[in-house]
């Protein structure tokens, strides 16, 4: 068996359920698609994630000098429960339902990179969503599956609902085919969006979607065109993905404990959350990717789900 090979089973092993391979040229060590990031940011579509920006993003060697290989791998965090119709409900995205996903992917990472410098004398470094590397990009380089016209990367085996993370490696690994795109003439993600974040296919402008005001905006008032259109998210947003044909027919049920959802994270009370104390916000997010929220931060999102409940801004669908 090859050492490709090893380290694909090895990845299996620890549960990852997609484990692709892509290769670093020394003398090309430029991101995939870098001059589309490039592009993005030039527009601001970035809004305040100044870690975007970050120029290592855009050139693997500048974060691993000796980088050869990236191991990218995918686990799937779809469960079959429901978002609530209720509308005295908040709505969570799926990601933050269960346990932290950095904590679940680390650890298997972890474990895989110390396999790797122990057996095989390899230099590592991981990643999972939080240092200066476009997992995306190089996921699609690794084949394992496409970035999708919504900005998420899609699978065959399990649509969109997977969680990211990468090893970066000194092994000169055989890489994968880059993964084609198979999302056709089909925009039902660009129609879905109430803000119109998507502007065009392959494109989101942060500024204007719901995921990014909820999580990552820390003013005490959330713009009035995003306000308007919440519909009910408190945590992110799900509505790209829950239209997306390759999620409602290809998404399978995970077999990570970890990501079965705590039940006070897949409908919570926007009441409760509009009054929410420091006390109660770190009971209830305790060993979750949604301590990023801060309480101010539900309080806000809730309320403006309370004040503009059923309000809505005029669409633009002009493409």
């Amino acid at each position: 068996m090859t050492l490709t090979n090893l380290v694909k089973e090895k990845a299996t092993h620890l549960g990852f359920h997609r484990v692709g391979i892509a290769a670093v040229d020394p003398d090309h060590p430029e991101t995939p698609g870098r001059q589309g990031l490039q592009n993005w940011l030039n527009q601001g579509y970035q809004a305040k994630m100044d870690w975007m920006g970050d120029p290592r993003r855009q050139k693997v060697q500048t974060v691993m000098p000796e980088v050869r290989s990236l191991i990218c791998v995918a686990l799937n965090y779809y469960t079959d429960h429901s978002h609530s119709t209720d509308p005295s409900h908040g709505k969570i995205s799926r990601y933050g339902w269960g346990r932290d996903y950095h904590k679940v992917l680390g650890r298997r990472l972890k474990a895989l990179s110390t396999w790797l410098t122990e057996e095989h004398g390899a230099t590592c470094r991981w990643y999972v969503d939080t240092g200066p590397v476009s997992e995306k990009a190089w996921a699609e380089r690794a084949g394992i599956g496409w970035i999708g016209k919504h900005g998420n990367v899609i699978t065959r085996t399990h649509g969109s609902w997977v969680f990211l993370g990468e090893v970066l490696t000194d092994l000169e690994l055989e890489p994968d085919k880059p993964h084609t795109a198979h999302c056709g003439n089909c925009v039902q993600c660009l129609d879905a969006c109430p803000t119109d974040a998507i502007t065009q296919p392959f494109v989101v402008d942060a500024n204007r979607c719901i995921a990014y005001h909820t999580i990552e905006n820390r003013e005490e008032e959330l713009p009035p065109a995003i306000a308007q259109n919440l519909h009910n998210w408190v945590a992110g947003c799900d509505i790209c993905q829950d239209v997306c044909p390759w999620n409602k027919f290809y998404a399978v049920p995970t077999d990570t404990p970890d990501f079965q959802p705590y039940p006070q994270n897949i409908a919570p009370s926007l009441a409760h959350l509009a009054t929410l104390s420091q006390e109660d916000w770190d009971k209830q997010f305790r060993a979750s990717a949604l301590r990023r929220i801060k309480p101010t931060m539900w309080q806000r999102n809730a309320k403006a789900n309370q004040q503009g409940q059923g309000e809505k801004q005029p669409e633009n669908k002009d493409r």
